[in-house]
């Protein structure tokens, strides 16, 4: 298991019986297994499952413009318009590392930093948590982009942001982001 504050090490007790929990591979981007589990009516199963990183996504928004990033995504070979979003590191609040992510991708520092919703991701598969954030007063930085970023910012009128976030190729955690910042009054 990785140190760096990427797993799930902190799940639920289970409310069904784990017989055993195999992990099966470890890649630096997930770790991949499955728990043999007791099922209600006795007989087991496997689920397999898939356990990424903790990231957040950012929904930020600076004079009536939402950011977005564009890149091209090799998994789903697609250039996207995306929100900025990013792996938590150990140790880092959700805030902390919506800001941080913000700054490097974008080149601009938000003033204030607020959680939106946290959830897990696509529990049929996935260990995987996610949290949206609000993020505003934004003054410009210099970006630092990882390695493998390469990406444009684009600012979108926020009352064209959900169109723009639903016009295909989009993804979910995008589209999710700019409907919690939309029901919550922010855009």
């Amino acid at each position: 298991m990785a140190e760096d504050g990427r797993r799930h090490e902190s799940l639920a007790d289970p409310e069904w019986p784990v017989v055993e929990s195999e992990t099966e591979y470890e890649t630096p981007w997930y770790t991949g297994g499955y728990d043999l589990v007791e099922q209600p009516d006795g007989s087991t199963n496997r689920y397999y499952w898939a356990e990424l990183a903790t990231a957040v996504v950012v929904v930020a928004v600076e004079d009536g413009q939402l950011l977005f990033v564009e890149q091209y995504r090799p998994t789903v070979r697609e250039t996207q318009l995306e929100l900025p979003a990013g792996i938590v590191e150990e140790g880092e609040s959700y805030t902390a590392a919506a800001a941080r992510e913000l700054r490097e991708e974008t080149g601009f520092d938000p003033a204030g930093t607020s959680v939106l919703q946290d959830l897990w991701c696509s529990t049929g598969l996935l260990r995987h948590r996610r949290a949206y954030v609000f993020a505003e007063g934004l003054t410009p930085v210099e970006p630092e982009l990882d390695e493998n970023e390469f990406l444009s910012v684009r600012s979108v009128p926020v009352e064209e942001a959900l169109s723009v976030a639903r016009e295909s190729p989009t993804n979910d955690a995008t589209v999710e982001g700019v409907l919690l910042a939309r029901e919550e009054g922010l855009l």
